[in-house]
């Protein structure tokens, strides 16, 4: 597996207030960041560099951890695994199946995988499974099987199925 610099996540601070302060300031409406080298040689931060640092910040706020990759990267097939969360042959099957693009080299028998692709595929995948805990609630309710307002002894209910359980 190649690793390549940009590839490693970046996890937030253990206290994620300390980047409070840097949020603010990327934040502020029309702020011109600039960026200033221990030579005092002084930079302003592009509009697109600006916004791709604001949303690193927030992400890193609420607890995520943060990746930076070019547009162009490919990844294999294992990395993809790790980058979806699943196992290495259950992504071989999602590209046997044409649900994710893939390249083959020339001169190569192994599949390379866009990064955007994956990130596309994740993406569907997400609309599609609150898609379906949305149809299934409205199954629920069509059915009956919730109620406007919780039975009196609901606590009783949840101890008896608590016991049960740990038995």
């Amino acid at each position: 597996m190649t690793s390549l610099a940009y590839d490693i996540p970046v996890l937030p601070p253990s206290d994620p207030h300390t980047m409070d302060a840097l949020r603010d300031l990327l934040a502020s409406s029309g702020a011109q960041v600039t960026l200033r080298g221990t030579e005092g040689d002084e930079v302003v931060i592009p509009d697109e560099l600006h916004h791709v640092l604001l949303s690193a910040v927030e992400a890193m706020q609420s607890g995520k951890a943060i990746t930076v990759a070019p547009v162009n990267l490919t990844v294999t097939t294992q990395e993809a695994a790790d980058f979806l969360g699943i196992s290495r042959p259950s992504v071989v099957k999602l590209l046997n199946e044409s649900r994710i693009p893939y390249e083959r080299p020339a001169a190569g028998r192994h599949r390379r995988i866009r990064l955007t692709d994956l990130v596309e595929y994740q993406q569907r995948q997400r609309v599609e499974q609150s898609e379906s805990l949305d149809e299934m609630v409205r199954i629920g309710e069509s059915a009956g099987l919730y109620e406007d307002t919780p039975p009196e002894n609901y606590l009783d209910i949840i101890t008896s199925v608590r016991r049960n359980r740990s038995r």
